[in-house]
């Protein structure tokens, strides 16, 4: 029971920050590694607020406007300074090393005294004993599903509709008079605003901050959406974004029964490319070969 707890709390958690690598990868077809770097950077943040007395629910907003932020700049060096999409986003997220090891002090800072979303007294009071076990995997929940109703919400707006047709085919929108360059730096402030939310959340969860905890992040974003996208392809009452979550959760399922094999926990990063490899190859769309008859 513990176990399936856990991978349905970290799961939940990374389907934050898979919501936001899917704007970047599903839509803009953006390859932005600026993941790697907004996601420790929320959770630097968070920890050097909270070991300074601030009330850890504020973290959550700061550290979303923190995201956008880093997004905007992302955007910025690739559309106003004309540098490729994938150059921009190596480039922010080797900045960023530097900038979170700023922000935390040093490259450990643990939390564990101090309070946070998931253990506070105005929580520990409103909370019956019997649900006690299950509060941080209801108040994960809660914001990841507010996370998603709000990026459904967005996309369904003029600004997202146009985000969406971006990705779509730019040069339509050139003829239209709309700023492609803008749109796309929207999108990308929204993505590491949601990746950052997440690192928020899972220093909070694990109540230490670790420099290291970011290497990766963009594999297991891609990783949830590709396998979430592949599973309900066909699916077509379940929008994209639910199935982003539930590929989330079944990815850290995965590792979780990997490990549970028998796999040394120093082999995660190993398991999570091997996984990213059979969901690229297993979910790759076959052309079908249409035979035209003379």
């Amino acid at each position: 029971m513990a176990l399936l707890q856990s991978v349905i709390e970290q799961g939940l958690i990374y389907a934050i920050m898979a919501l936001g690598v899917y704007i970047t990868y599903k839509i803009l077809d953006f390859p932005d590694l600026t993941v790697d770097g907004s996601f420790p950077m929320g959770a630097a943040i968070t920890a050097a607020l909270i070991s300074r007395g601030l009330s850890p629910f504020l973290t959550l907003p700061i550290c979303f406007l923190a995201g956008a932020g880093i997004g905007v700049l992302t955007g910025l060096i690739h559309v106003k300074l004309k540098v490729r999409d994938l150059l921009s986003g190596i480039i922010m997220m080797t900045a960023l090393y530097t900038v979170n090891l700023r922000i935390a002090g040093r490259a450990n800072l643990p939390i564990y005294k101090n309070s946070n979303i998931f253990d506070n007294d105005f929580l520990n009071r409103i909370c019956p004993g019997f649900l006690a076990p299950y509060k941080t995997v209801f108040i994960i929940l809660l914001i990841t599903l507010v996370s998603k109703y709000l990026l459904d919400w967005y996309l369904s707006t003029k600004s997202g509709m146009l985000l969406r047709a971006v990705g779509d085919n730019e040069k339509i929108i050139t003829a239209l008079g709309v700023d492609k360059g803008l749109v796309k730096i929207v999108g990308l402030a929204v993505s590491n605003g949601l990746v950052a939310l997440s690192g928020c959340v899972f220093v909070q969860q694990q109540r230490y901050f670790d420099i290291s905890m970011g290497t990766g992040t963009v594999v297991i974003g891609l990783a949830s959406v590709i396998m979430g996208t592949s599973v309900f392809k066909k699916v077509t009452f379940i929008r994209v974004t639910s199935s982003v979550v539930v590929g989330s959760v079944f990815y850290k399922a995965c590792v979780a029964l990997a490990i549970r094999l028998g796999f040394p926990s120093t082999d995660t990063k190993f398991i999570t490319a091997a996984i990213l490899l059979i969901i690229l190859i297993v979910g790759k769309d076959r052309k079908r070969k249409v035979k035209i008859n003379a």
